[in-house]
């Protein structure tokens, strides 16, 4: 998420919602990719975690990619929380807990994907490196404690620090201790929507055992493979983690809005300002409940966005569809994610032969599996299905459908490079997170700070 959005054109009723969702729907031609990743940041010479003030800190590291880039600053109460592209493509924000995060601009192809990523790591490297502080790509914070870990002067964030205790053990842990990769793409239409959103959503715990890469927490082994995916189960359950009603066959637009519309609000903006929203939700919003609480207490399409970017499901619709299940991860991690879900999703024989594969998995199968993703990984299994047999086959679709877009970089090599990472552990059928524990048991001697020299950008 780049920057809390202030659209103030009102919104009188819910159709006009469902409308605004429907307005997603392109053409294929016109469809794109959108890739987002966090890192951590750390002090080279300790690996102590980098706070947001000083010399060294994380609003330093903005200014000096600010002077690099040209890119517009974000301002919250007149601090720099991150930067943006002058002309919407692509920014730079801040998690809670310092985690620096590139949504990158709407591409074509994979190629150009792999090519953002790699400029921008390159000069967060550079500029970085100036200030002492590396880059580390995991799914969780593996040394500090959450009383460690500093905290960035988000508005928004700290009303979500006071609210996440009351509906959740591990919302702060989310916020704060976790990392992602995420990949956006488009649909054509509600029934096309449908569709990527329930093939997706019944194939997101493979990803997250796929791209596991959160074993340790608090400096050693947590008991876990996807530490970061087993948060999502314990945050905020009325919006994050799995939920079923996206599979339901009547799922759509509607749907959504209305599952969106009971769900509390964390905040609304005006001049600048944030309100603490979390006592109703957007119906009652609209309902008029804050009327006489905030100006202008009205409904707008700004706070509508802002409130979607608060739900947190393991799939989440926007006017794009968003695969959030993976960890975070290195560099080769960062295209593999979007090169698995483009391939199956931006074809439809791709598509097709998954809806295919799934057809009859029903919500309690797709939710026992989501479960033990985080335990077991590639070993899941329920009624019969295990999770390393379906990720070959999957895997077969994705690189079909890359082939069948035919898109080649200079040298020729189709997107389906990209797909390597994945075919490693799929062969295997060892998750990345089973290949650092080795690594921690063995090479290592038990030695968490090893992970920060080996696996830093």
């Amino acid at each position: 998420m780049a920057r809390d959005t202030t659209d103030l054109t009102p919104v009188e009723n819910r159709q006009q919602l469902v409308e605004w969702l429907e307005k997603g729907c392109k053409p294929r031609e016109t469809w794109r990719i959108g890739t987002e990743h966090e890192k951590f940041g750390f002090y080279l010479s300790d690996k102590a975690p980098v706070p947001y003030e000083g010399e060294r800190g994380i609003r330093a590291l903005l200014e000096g990619m600010q002077a690099e880039l040209g890119w517009d600053p974000i301002e919250d109460d007149g601090r720099i929380i991150g930067l943006a592209e002058k002309n919407g493509n692509g920014a730079i924000s801040l998690e809670p807990g310092g985690q620096f995060e590139l949504s990158g601009a709407p591409v074509v192809t994979l190629h150009e994907t792999c090519r953002e990523s790699n400029a921008h790591l390159a000069m967060v490297k550079a500029v970085a490196g100036r200030l002492g502080v590396g880059f580390l790509g995991v799914g969780a914070s593996p040394l500090w404690t959450l009383e460690q870990t500093p905290r960035m002067p988000k508005s928004r964030y700290e009303i979500m620090s006071r609210y996440m205790p009351k509906v959740g053990s591990q919302g702060l842990d989310m916020m704060y201790r976790t990392a992602t990769i995420q990949t956006n793409l488009d649909f054509a239409s509600e029934a096309d929507m449908r569709r990527k959103v329930q093939v997706s959503q019944k194939l997101q715990p493979l990803s997250s055992a796929l791209f596991a890469r959160s074993p340790f927490t608090d400096g050693k082994p947590n008991g876990l493979l996807s530490w970061r995916s087993n948060i999502w189960r314990d945050t905020d359950n009325q919006r994050g983690g799995y939920h079923p009603f996206l599979l339901e066959p009547e799922f759509g637009f509607e749907a959504y809005v209305d599952w969106a519309l009971s769900i509390p609000m964390y905040f609304v903006i005006r001049d600048g300002k944030y309100y603490d929203c979390t006592h109703i939700t957007f119906q009652q919003f609209m309902d008029g409940a804050l009327v006489n609480d905030v100006p202008d207490g009205r409904a707008n399409y700004g706070d509508w966005n802002n409130h979607l970017t608060t739900l947190f499901p393991d799939v989440r619709l926007k006017r794009y569809i968003e695969m959030r299940g993976a960890d975070g991860g290195p560099w080769r991690d960062i295209c593999a994610l979007s090169a698995f879900w483009v391939g199956l999703l931006y074809s439809e024989n791709s598509l097709d032969a998954a809806w295919e594969l799934t057809k009859d998995w029903d919500a309690r199968m797709v939710g026992e599996i989501r479960d033990q993703v985080p335990v077991k990984a590639l070993g899941a299994e329920v009624d019969g299905i295990n999770l390393g047999e379906i990720a070959k086959q999957v895997l077969e679709l994705s690189t079909s459908g890359l082939v069948e877009r035919d898109h080649r970089n200079e040298e020729g090599e189709l997107e389906t490079v990209f797909l390597e990472p994945v075919r490693e552990t799929v062969a295997s059928g060892i998750s990345p997170a089973e290949r650092l524990l080795m690594k921690y048991e063995r090479s290592w001697g038990g030695d968490i700070l090893k992970l920060f020299d080996e696996y830093a950008y």
